[in-house]
């Protein structure tokens, strides 16, 4: 497994990564276009991409101007083999080292994203919309945690 920093080339392999999933699958794939990559990656924030055999096959992305989680998702078939916590990890040392202190983001409830957030040690703060849990994460509390034993 390789992580690395995603780039604009890697947009077409995230997109497939994206509509792959088996939970919050999007309800419109025409609303997050290749342009909305382009621009998530390049002008509002980072991401990271996992590659194995140098294919992507998980990806995360911050977007630091509204202050928030844009994505994290897996393929199906490598869920569990901690890539997700390894992306997830990455993602916030970065978001954190740009002096921010607050992070927050919206998943369906009942979902493995809500329990992986959970076990990540965000704070569920209410409801995004009508329909997603909203979670929150500070630098204190992402620094603190930091501090603690790696999980087997």
């Amino acid at each position: 497994m390789k992580y690395r920093e995603a780039n604009i080339n890697d947009i077409q392999q995230i997109q497939l990564v994206r509509h792959s999933v088996k939970e919050n699958i999007l309800s419109n794939p025409d609303l997050v276009t290749d342009d909305h990559c382009k621009e998530f990656l390049t002008q509002r924030g980072k991401g990271w991409v996992c590659e194995i055999d140098s294919l992507i096959v998980g990806f995360a992305i911050a977007d630091s101007k509204d202050n928030n989680i844009w994505a994290l998702f897996l393929k199906p078939e490598v869920e569990g083999k901690g890539i997700g916590r390894q992306l997830h990890e990455r993602m916030l040392d970065w978001y954190f080292s740009q002096g921010k202190e607050k992070v927050w983001l919206g998943t369906s409830p009942g979902i493995r994203a809500e329990k992986f957030y959970r076990k990540m040690g965000w704070t569920e703060t209410g409801l995004h919309g009508d329909r997603e849990i909203k979670f929150e994460m500070t630098r204190e509390d992402w620094l603190e945690r930091k501090k603690q034993p790696k999980e087997a």
